[in-house]
């Protein structure tokens, strides 16, 4: 008779422990996926040892990438190319070539909201009295 009331008592524990594992008032979640991007494209012009800085923010965390998309003439004008973080007044560089050229791409990730900035310059190769003009475009959340 005790083995039949432990199997019994047992029996009901386990089912207690069933029924009070489910939740009716359980509700379901929806899975967040990240954030949505957005294309930012600056366009402009830069003379002998110039330069342009174009700043944009980001709503959240992820990838972050510049591409120098047309800079001069033909593409292959080298120049400066830079993003960095937007100060207020200047950009503080973080990712950078002074070596770029038409296609030219900078990668990184934010890790959170923030203001960003892209930089275009002449590294001594726009000749006097020129301009060279340019296209950037960033991917960002």
């Amino acid at each position: 008779m005790f083995r039949l009331l432990d199997k019994r008592v047992i029996a009901v524990l386990l089912l207690a422990a069933a029924v009070s594992a489910c939740d009716d008032e359980a509700s379901p979640t929806t899975p967040t996926g990240p954030a949505p991007t957005v294309t930012d494209t600056f366009t402009g012009t830069i003379a002998q040892n110039g330069a342009a800085t174009h700043s944009f923010s980001t709503a959240a965390a992820g990838s972050v990438t510049a591409t120098l998309k047309a800079i001069g003439s033909d593409n292959t004008l080298v120049v400066s190319f830079q993003l960095g973080n937007w100060t207020g007044t200047a950009c503080s560089i973080v990712l950078g070539s002074d070596t770029a050229t038409g296609g030219h791409v900078l990668a990184g990730t934010m890790t959170g909201a923030g203001t960003l900035c892209a930089r275009v310059g002449d590294v001594g190769n726009i000749a006097t009295g020129t301009t060279a003009a340019y296209t950037i475009e960033v991917v960002h959340p």
